[in-house]
C-alpha cells in the first residue's frame, strides 16, 4: 500500500512497501455478519491494515466484507494491507505455495501485501524433529518465489526466534520483512527486537493486551492502570501506545466497536521516557500465548 492513503502512522518494510503501524486483528472473530460489522467500524475508524490467517477460518467472511465495504468508504484493494499466515499443516515444499494462492482466492483478491510462517514446527512433528527445520526452509523458498512473482508484496515470519530467522537467512540470503510474535510489558522481547532492528526486520507485536483465555492479568495491572489515569486513556490504549512509540507494530483484536474505536484513538498523547521505563519494568518472561522455544 502507499504511505500516502493511511492518515495515521506507517512503517517502510524492507521490501519496498509499507505497513501502518495499527492492524486490526481477527483471530477468534466468525460469522459473515459480525466480521462485517467489525470491519466496518474499523475502515470508519481509519483501519487500514487488516491481519487473518488461515488456521482463523474466517478468510472467505473476511473477504467478501472487504468487497463490500472498501468502494462504500471510497477505497480500493491497494488502499489497505492484508495479511494472512502459512498454518502449521502446510509446510513444506508445493504446499505453502498452495496454501498461500487459496488464501488469496479466498480473501477474493490478486496479491497479498504480507504473508507470513505462522509457527516454526510443522503440525504432526514433534518440536524437537530436525524435519521442522527443513520444512519451513522449504516454505521459505516457496515464499521467496511467490515474492518474485508479486503474488505477496512482502514475507515474514510469525513466533520466529532468532535462530529460526538466521537458518533461512543463512539458506536464502533473504531477510524477513516482519516478525510478529507476542509482545508485551509482562513478556518483553528486548533481545529479539535489537535482532529485528540490526537486520532491518519490522517488529510486530500480537497480543499486546493479553488474552481474553485467561484471567487478563495485563489489563488489570495496578501499575498500567496508574499510568492510564494520568494520561486519561484506558489501559488498552496505554499497552497499544507503549509499543506504537517505540516503532513496534501491534494488531488489537475486538468485537466491541467502541473498542474498536480506542485501540486506534493512540496518536493524540506520547509516554514520557519515565512511563516506559516502568512499564518495561513490569516483565515477566510471561507467554499468555505460545512459546516457540521448543521448536527446533
Amino acid at each position: 500500500m502507499s504511505s500516502q492513503v493511511c492518515k495515521y502512522p506507517v512503517i517502510a518494510l524492507n521490501s519496498n512497501t509499507f505497513i501502518p503501524l495499527v492492524g486490526l486483528g481477527t483471530f477468534k472473530i466468525k460469522g459473515r455478519a459480525l466480521i462485517y460489522r467489525c470491519l466496518q467500524v474499523a475502515l470508519e475508524s481509519g483501519y487500514r491494515s487488516f491481519d487473518t490467517a488461515s488456521v482463523y477460518k474466517n478468510e472467505s467472511d473476511i473477504g467478501e466484507a472487504l468487497k463490500e465495504l472498501l468502494p462504500e468508504h471510497g477505497l480500493q484493494r491497494k488502499d489497505v494491507f492484508i495479511t494472512s499466515k502459512l498454518g502449521p499443516a502446510n509446510q513444506g515444499k508445493d504446499k505453502c505455495r498452495a496454501a498461500c494462492l487459496e488464501s488469496i482466492q479466498r480473501l477474493q483478491c490478486d496479491y497479498l501485501d504480507l504473508y507470513l510462517i505462522h509457527w516454526p514446527g510443522t503440525q504432526g512433528k514433534k518440536p524437537e524433529e530436525p524435519v521442522n527445520k527443513e520444512l519451513r526452509l522449504q516454505s521459505w523458498q516457496d515464499m521467496i518465489q511467490l515474492h518474485k512473482e508479486g503474488k505477496v508484496k512482502a514475507i515474514g515470519v510469525s513466533n520466529f526466534l532468532q535462530h529460526h530467522i538466521e537458518d533461512i537467512i543463512l539458506e536464502t540470503s533473504v531477510v524477513p520483512a516482519v516478525l510478529q510474535i507476542e509482545h508485551h510489558p509482562h513478556l518483553v522481547q528486548d533481545n529479539l527486537i535489537s535482532y529485528c532492528k540490526e537486520k532491518g526486520i519490522h517488529f510486530q507485536a500480537y497480543s499486546s493486551l493479553g488474552t481474553s483465555v485467561v484471567e487478563n492479568k495485563l489489563l488489570s495491572d495496578e501499575t498500567i492502570k496508574d499510568i492510564a489515569k494520568i494520561h486519561s486513556k484506558t489501559t488498552a490504549q496505554i499497552l497499544l501506545k507503549w509499543a506504537v512509540q517505540q516503532n513496534i507494530g501491534v494488531i488489537p483484536k475486538s468485537t466491541n466497536p467502541e473498542h474498536i474505536r480506542e485501540n486506534m484513538d493512540i496518536f493524540d498523547f506520547s509516554l514520557s521516557h519515565r512511563d516506559i521505563d516502568i512499564l518495561n519494568k513490569l516483565d515477566k518472561q510471561i507467554h499468555y500465548c505460545w512459546n516457540p522455544k521448543s521448536v527446533s
